[in-house]
């Protein structure tokens, strides 16, 4: 039996960490391919092209809205982020399971071309914490910080929208948990149907076979 990849959506507020949890993920386990989403921000200390982001112009991202290259973006914070299409189906379709790292926005809408595609959602303990750790940075102004926030404010009214809430507390527990939900997910019926068809049409045979 062929394993099917699965579409994992990870969202989260600015600051909660996501980024974090999923480099640590695909470094401790394997079967993981971790999207690089296209963007027009301006790279962050440390940032490599490709890598970490495509660093787009405006020019550049719209022309890849035209040509249909993406299967969403979203304008986030004056900025425009988006998913390229082509890298996405080629890893589902080698079985791995891809996870692409985005805003609310963006998960809304890959929910609606892959209805089977998991919802995570990480965020700290409280408010405060968040708030620190953007401050923590020391890469954006006050105002870039609280807009931020503001946005945090924001997604927070559509959390509920989510398949599993992550809490990003402690990292090692945090990137087990991920693992955990993930592994789960290969399990469930819905994604097992072929293996129960095949071994019914197994159990026909050995019965016919008396």
């Amino acid at each position: 039996m062929n394993r099917q990849g699965i579409l994992i959506v990870v969202s989260g507020f600015s600051g909660a960490g996501k980024g974090t949890i999923m480099k640590a993920l695909t470094e401790r386990y394997e079967g993981y391919a971790l999207s690089v989403s296209a963007t027009t921000r301006s790279p962050r200390p440390g940032e490599e092209d490709g890598k970490s982001y495509f660093f787009k112009s405006v020019e550049e991202f719209e022309q890849m809205i035209a040509d249909g290259a993406l299967i969403e973006y979203a304008r986030y914070v004056s900025n425009y982020y988006g998913t390229p299409r082509s890298y996405v189906e080629e890893q589902l379709a080698a079985g791995h399971d891809v996870i692409l790292e985005i805003e609310i926005q963006g998960a809304r809408k890959i929910k609606e071309q892959y209805p089977d595609a998991v919802l995570l959602f990480v965020t700290t303990n409280d408010a405060q914490t968040l708030k620190d750790r953007l401050t923590g940075r020391g890469t954006e102004s006050e105002e870039v910080i609280r807009n931020r926030l503001l946005r945090a404010a924001q997604e927070a009214e559509g959390i509920e929208e989510y398949d599993y809430l992550v809490v990003n507390d402690d990292l090692d527990t945090c990137v087990n948990e991920v693992h955990g939900i993930i592994t789960s997910e290969h399990l469930k019926m819905r994604r097992r149907l072929e293996f129960v068809t095949n071994i019914r049409e197994d159990l026909q045979g050995l019965m016919k076979g008396e």
